[in-house]
């Protein structure tokens, strides 16, 4: 591509970056706290590509008609097709990873460093790995007397177990990694994997293993669980803070 092709494709990608930065099409991504990053890497793709556009510009006004005959070379216009990938990331938003992708990967839960304080109300408004974190490395003892409200998406496996999962990231969708809570207690009759439930209910001693890699996946004692619309954040960036 000459260099006027290579300043359209760039002011694509920064285009498509501003466009996910500035709209939740980027939490299908990246953790959220990248938004900044990710705005300024378009605003400088933008930026470059308008001042390589405008140096060509400039240039190609300084040649003799003989010089830019003797420079001029087709090129290939496969290579157009570089912009095909550009046009979905703006045009289609990925689905967020769901219970497929749960099932086959074994429990990221790691034990945290400390406990913040509860927050207050009943049910507790609790993240997924916290419930999970406090359930596993300290027994429970903060939860005790108390009635949680969780969300997540459902997953189901092959012996029937329902779980409510979040996928946790490190820094974007390629590295995320499940956390899982089985439930127990007043289950919905019918659960629909990749349906999201807020779940409300209080903690029991219960564990069981991971199929896929042994780890610790703590029980819920489901008192309540309705449906609720995908959040606009999917995933869960909370585990490594």
């Amino acid at each position: 591509m000459n260099r006027q092709a290579q300043a359209a494709v760039m002011f694509l990608v920064g285009a498509a970056l501003l466009h996910a930065g500035a709209t939740d099409l980027y939490l299908r991504y990246v953790k959220a706290g990248l938004r900044p990053l990710l705005l300024a890497a378009g605003a400088v793709l933008i930026v470059s590509a308008l001042a390589t556009a405008w140096y060509e510009w400039r240039r190609s006004r300084r040649r003799t008609p003989a010089t830019a005959t003797a420079h001029a070379h087709p090129e290939p216009r496969i290579s157009w097709l570089l912009v095909l990938p550009l046009l979905a990331l703006i045009l289609i938003a990925p689905p967020a990873l769901g219970s497929y992708s749960a099932m086959r990967a074994g429990t990221a839960l790691q034990q945290p460093y400390g406990y913040t304080k509860l927050p207050t109300g009943d049910p507790i408004p609790l993240n997924l790995v916290d419930y999970a974190g406090r359930a596993v490395y300290d027994h429970g003892r903060s939860l005790d007397g108390h009635s949680v409200r969780i969300t997540g998406f459902v997953a189901v496996d092959t012996a029937g177990t329902p779980y409510l999962v979040r996928m946790a990231l490190n820094c974007c969708a390629a590295d995320a990694q499940p956390v899982k809570i089985a439930l127990t207690g007043r289950i919905p009759p019918v659960l629909q994997p990749d349906a999201w439930l807020q779940v409300t209910g209080t903690y029991t001693a219960r564990r069981t293993k991971d199929p896929v890699n042994g780890g610790p996946i703590p029980f819920l004692k489901v008192t309540e669980a309705k449906p609720i619309p995908t959040p606009a954040d999917p995933y869960d960036e909370t585990w490594n803070n």
